[in-house]
């Protein structure tokens, strides 16, 4: 049986481990900015279709009520029955960074 003294001494030696961890942050909304305006909820269709044109794919009514899913380039809107639920943008990812070039190794 270990003693509590060493135990908490393993858990005080790993303490500066854990607070070490890096943390991710993406900013919210900074995922998908863009200049484009998106349609607004309770927008109908048929105004959608006079600001945006038809849509790249129109996809059929699912559930009850009906939601109707059109996709834009940048963007899908949702419908329920003729009216805009929601809007959102497509995922737009960042161009890769190019890997810093190798430098070869210092000669003697």
């Amino acid at each position: 049986m270990h003693s509590p003294t060493l135990l908490l001494s393993l858990l005080l030696g790993l303490l500066p481990l854990a607070a070490h961890a890096d943390t991710l942050e993406i900013p919210l909304g900074e995922q998908g900015a863009s200049n484009t305006p998106l349609p607004v909820r309770g927008q109908l269709q048929r105004s959608v279709l006079d600001q945006f044109g038809l849509p790249d794919e129109e996809h059929k009514p699912v559930g009850n009520p009906p939601i109707t899913r059109w996709d834009y380039r940048d963007f899908s809107v949702y419908f329920e029955n003729t009216h805009v639920v929601d809007a959102v943008r497509h995922f737009q990812p960042r161009a890769a960074q190019p890997a810093p070039a190798a430098t070869p190794p210092a000669s003697n």
